[in-house]
């Protein structure tokens, strides 16, 4: 009878000691963009999660939104990883909130192009995603095909042009390479906004899927824009081309990076390495949803026409130093409000 009873004890108490273990699994938390997020979780959080036998949470937002809870919790941090557009990140960095990695603990470092490996140039991240910035046009509308960021000002093209607004990702590229094609240097950025000002833009846009409704609605003929976008803008099945610009296009990266006091600093490394890892990276580009940092990564024609891969296209990207653009952005945004949007 003793027996019974301590069996009967013991299959009651083995539910709650599993419920407690699983209990017990680390949990790490990661900041991130929340855009294409099940994706992201089938290509990512959940094998991660088998691998490391612990839970990963994603707190999702804005680049803006999640820095500033960065810098609120900084005494007492619930975030481990944080994943950021590259400028956003040297904010963090420069304000002390991120980590030093350790490159040996990141197995695939050596699989990444060379400017993803520090592309803040202090050790706190690596970039996990590449994309350019170009002019995308309507070659129904532009029969003289777009090789400038010139040709923005064709007097055909008045009216027709939507810009991506100062406070956007694409903004501060858009002025930088402006400024160089009218023969202005980083110290002086007049060139950019006096011609900007002169510009006739239908819109100022905040996100690329305004864009797709703009281009499939005939509204605008040409824009830049962020290479992310280019698939959303081919299913508008309106003709586009991608313009290949002999002034260049910009190179932006999406970084990740740890948090500073994570007690996770291990999982948290091995997360970043996961994401960096040939399979996982191929993964995400073929759902289009990151094109890869990690060179080694081979994809079908069609899917790469889609992205910014390869060697010869990522060769021909001019990158903003991030240090650059974080001294000049609050005095480029009070210029763009006073001498480009009126």
């Amino acid at each position: 009878m003793k027996i019974h009873r301590c069996a009967r004890l013991l299959f009651t108490l083995l539910p709650l000691s599993l419920a407690a273990a699983h209990a017990q699994k680390a949990t790490l938390v990661v900041s991130g963009f929340g855009i294409a997020q099940d994706k992201i979780d089938k290509n990512i959080t959940r094998p991660f999660e088998a691998k490391c036998n612990c839970n990963v949470v994603f707190e999702v937002g804005n680049n803006a939104d999640r820095l500033a809870k960065l810098g609120a919790r900084r005494a007492n941090p619930n975030i481990d990883v944080v994943l950021l557009a590259d400028y956003l990140a040297k904010q963090a960095s420069s304000q002390g909130l991120l980590e030093q990695l350790d490159p040996a603990l990141l197995t695939n470092y050596n699989k990444l192009y060379d400017f993803a490996r520090d592309p803040l140039k202090d050790g706190t991240s690596v970039a996990f995603t590449v994309y350019s910035v170009g002019i995308v046009y309507r070659t129904d509308k532009i029969t003289k095909p777009i090789t400038s960021w010139k040709d923005l000002w064709r007097p055909e093209l008045a009216g027709k042009v939507a810009l991506p607004n100062i406070t956007t990702t694409q903004g501060p590229p858009t002025v930088w390479l402006v400024n160089k094609a009218y023969g202005g240097k980083d110290s002086n950025v007049s060139p950019a906004f006096n011609q900007l000002g002169k510009l006739k833009v239908l819109t100022y846009y905040n996100q690329s899927s305004q864009l797709t409704s703009l281009f499939a609605q005939d509204e605008i003929w040409a824009a830049p824009v962020g290479r992310f976008a280019w698939g959303s803008l081919l299913n508008t099945k309106k003709p586009l081309a991608w313009a290949r610009l002999s002034d260049g296009q910009a190179g932006l990266v999406n970084v990740a990076s740890i948090v500073k006091g994570s007690k996770n600093s291990a999982p948290a490394h091995q997360f970043i390495d996961f994401m960096l890892s040939t399979p996982v990276q191929r993964a995400q580009a073929l759902d289009l949803v990151d094109s890869p940092a990690n060179k080694q990564v081979k994809l079908p024609a069609a899917v790469a026409a889609q992205l910014t891969v390869g060697i010869n296209q990522v060769a021909g990207l001019r990158f903003m130093d991030t240090a650059y653009v974080l001294a000049n952005r609050d005095n480029w945004i009070q210029r763009w409000n006073r001498e480009v949007v009126r």
